[in-house]
C-alpha cells in the first residue's frame, strides 16, 4: 500500500527521502545545512531542504536513526517529531547529542532522521461515569523490570 505525497524540494542538490532497503517502513531525511552538535546536551535544528503535503487523516513521524544513536548517541529531541497534515513549512529535525565527551559534527547531506507517514485516527470523547474492564493498577514499570 502507498500514498502520494506532494513534495517540493528546496534545495535540488539533496536527495529526495529514500528508503534504504525494501520493506523499510522510515524514509531517510537529509541534512540541508552542516551543524555541530556539543556533547553533553548540545541540540541544534537541522534543515531538510523539503516541504511535504501529508493528507488528511495522516500524520508525519520523525524518527532517530538507530546507527547515529548507537555509535554516537545522536537522537531526536521530541522523537518522535509529529508533521501535522496542516503543516507545508520547511521539515526540520531537532537533534541531540547525548555523548558526554565527544561533540558530533553533520554535514550537508548526511542522512539526520527517518520519516514515517501513518494513518491516524481522530478521536471523540465518550463521556461516562467509569470506565469498562478491570484496572490493572500501577503503571511506570509496576509490571515489573
Amino acid at each position: 500500500m502507498s500514498v502520494q505525497i506532494p513534495i517540493v524540494q528546496l534545495d535540488a542538490e539533496l536527495p529526495l527521502p529514500a528508503y534504504a532497503h525494501e520493506g523499510d517502513a522510515g524514509l531517510d531525511l537529509f541534512a540541508r545545512e552542516g551543524i555541530t552538535l556539543a556533547a553533553g546536551g548540545g541540540r541544534g535544528l537541522v534543515p531538510t531542504g523539503i516541504s511535504i503535503a501529508i493528507p488528511m487523516g495522516y500524520g508525519g513521524f520523525v524518527l532517530p536513526r538507530s546507527g547515529m544513536a548507537l555509535k554516537h548517541g545522536i537522537s531526536v529531541v521530541n522523537g518522535p517529531g509529529l508533521i501535522d497534515a496542516a503543516y507545508r513549512g520547511e521539515i526540520k529535525v531537532i537533534l541531540v547529542n547525548t555523548d558526554p565527551t565527544s561533540d558530533y559534527t553533520i554535514e550537508r547531506g548526511d542522512r539526520v532522521a527517518q520519516l514515517v507517514i501513518q494513518a491516524v485516527e481522530h478521536v471523540q470523547w465518550l463521556v461516562t461515569d467509569d470506565l469498562e474492564g478491570d484496572d490493572r493498577g500501577g503503571g511506570f514499570g509496576h509490571s515489573g523490570r
